[in-house]
């Protein structure tokens, strides 16, 4: 699946929910079913700078591919991450770097979102992004 196929998908997941506390409820499952992040990467050198919470991302190029692992120790925000790993990871760099993630307005994140997590979101977007630019170089 193309990563707007993937956003696409989430954005018909998220309108099945009627009330923001169900879509919570949701974001806290698909963080619940985020497979855990090997300990040797919770390390400062991994951690998400602009976060609230620890974020931890990491990485790794396969087949010319970028996936990622990542945790954190909050729950919704370890739904959010998770949300972010479900649509970049397994991706090119490239098509990383150039997407555009239009289901975070689209499924009403940004507005529901405390500023302290919205910002955390974004900078676990521009984080995502920054090693893919820097994974582009060994494709």
């Amino acid at each position: 699946m193309t990563i707007n196929e993937i956003q696409d998908e989430l954005i018909e997941d998220f309108a099945f929910y009627t009330d923001w506390m169900e879509k919570y409820e949701y974001i806290i499952q698909l963080g619940k079913e985020l497979p855990l992040i090997d300990e040797q990467y919770k390390q400062d050198q991994y951690l998400i700078k602009g976060c609230q919470s620890k974020v931890w991302l990491y990485p790794h190029l396969r087949e010319g591919k970028v996936y990622f692992t990542a945790d954190s120790d909050a729950v919704i925000t370890k739904g959010l991450v998770s949300l972010m790993v479900k649509v970049l990871s397994g991706h090119s760099p490239a098509a990383i770097v150039a997407s555009d993630l239009y289901f975070i307005d689209q499924i009403g994140l940004k507005e529901h979102l405390s500023p302290t997590r919205a910002n955390g979101l974004l900078s676990m977007v521009k984080q995502m992004k920054l090693y893919a630019m820097a994974l582009q170089a060994k494709v």
